[in-house]
């Protein structure tokens, strides 16, 4: 397996994708709306919503990361944001499964979750992949009926679909901010104040195309650790005391489990905010 399409590989998620599976020998094409700032592989503008479009990029390739989507809840009106991702994944999963790919990767969500966590709480802390799922906006709406698009056509073709519900996203610049977050337990609980390093994201891409996989799969990935400087037990008696504590919780360690990516995947985030 070593020609592989990043879609929307111009984005935060997309360029650390590109440049991990570029330095790891891979054969990479950026198909994106936008250009690149940096020209880390070949690159081509592509609607996704254009099924001949997808078709043409797709023909010829052994897998394909699929990351190109309006990236998150309120860019965009509610419509438009579930129209967009909605038919753009239907795309790239059909392609791929008539194509006879050899894995689809691709970007599901934290939000999956019920983030905000505003009308519905966490169910036990740490969340894992065990969890109900909550969408509470068109944007989630459109992860978790991915995930469903991606069993089903699983089911089809045999093709392995790997969705990885990534958290909030962060590059080394944005950890300067990091240390104002424990002012406030409540400005970043909503999702439970979870992390991802953008070099770790590209870490669980790569791994989702080479792992075992069979099925279609969801996996929470999520940095070792949380935004705060204070304990987790402290942070979830103040903000959510009803939700149910399992004896894992670490002090510091992430409230988003990726210990099923870990298990499956072989991921193990290199990346935290304190010694950066």
């Amino acid at each position: 397996m070593k020609r592989i399409i990043v879609t929307g590989g111009s984005g935060k998620a997309g360029r650390a994708v590109i440049k991990d599976l570029v330095e790891h020998g891979y054969d990479v094409l950026n198909v994106d709306l936008l250009p690149p700032r940096e020209q880390l592989s070949p690159y081509i503008k592509v609607d996704l919503t254009e099924i001949g479009q997808v078709f043409e990029v797709l023909h010829g390739a052994d897998a394909v990361v699929h990351l190109g989507a309006v990236p998150a809840p309120g860019l965009l009106p509610e419509e438009p944001t579930f129209r967009n991702n909605i038919l753009s994944t239907y795309n790239v999963f059909s392609v791929a499964a008539t194509l006879r790919l050899q894995r689809v990767v691709w970007a599901s969500s934290e939000t999956t979750l019920g983030l905000p966590f505003d009308r519905v709480k966490p169910e036990y802390a740490p969340i894992d992949e065990e969890t109900s799922l909550y969408p509470e906006s068109s944007y989630a709406l459109s992860k978790v009926l991915g995930e469903e698009m991606a069993r089903q056509i699983n089911r089809w073709s045999g093709v392995p679909f790997v969705g990885l519900r990534f958290t909030n996203i962060m590059e080394p610049h944005d950890y300067a901010k990091f240390p104002a977050f424990s002012d406030d337990p409540y400005l970043r609980k909503w999702n439970l104040w979870s992390y991802v390093d953008a070099r770790d994201v590209a870490q669980s891409c790569r791994l989702g195309l080479e792992a075992d996989i069979k099925g279609a799969e969801a996996f929470i990935i999520a940095a070792a650790d949380t935004v705060m400087t204070r304990p987790n037990r402290e942070l979830l008696a103040e903000v959510f005391p009803d939700v149910p504590v399992r004896d894992e919780v670490g002090d510091f360690t992430s409230l988003l489990s990726s210990h099923k990516a870990h298990k499956l995947l072989g991921y193990q985030p290199q990346y935290s905010w304190r010694n950066a």
